[in-house]
């Protein structure tokens, strides 16, 4: 219940932060399935109504993932990579989202 209060500050357009686009997120995109970073405060069903809003499609499924903050050390100097969370958005079969042109 807390979460639904802390989300219903954030704007649609900015609990979805960007695409994620690694080697293994094209390979799923194969499978109608779409990689986004997305907002910390964000649950499953505000993030599934805001793709739906922007992108214009019919999302399924999501699985979201937290990635926790990891310890660096560079040039011998520890650093921090930070953490985020995305989410993995599954489409309908026969619709896609091409991430170039944002349609």
């Amino acid at each position: 219940m807390n979460r639904d209060l802390q989300m219903k500050k954030i704007n649609y357009l900015d609990s979805i932060k960007s695409p994620v686009i690694t080697e293994k997120a094209t390979g799923l995109s194969e499978q109608n399935k779409v990689i986004f970073k997305v907002h910390e405060n964000a649950s499953k069903t505000s993030i599934k109504k805001n793709i739906e809003k922007i992108f214009k499609v019919k999302v399924i499924k999501v699985n979201t993932i937290n990635k926790k903050p990891k310890r660096k050390m560079v040039r011998g100097k520890i650093g921090i990579k930070q953490g985020f969370k995305k989410a993995v958005i599954t489409l309908k079969k026969g619709q896609s989202i091409d991430l170039a042109t944002g349609a």
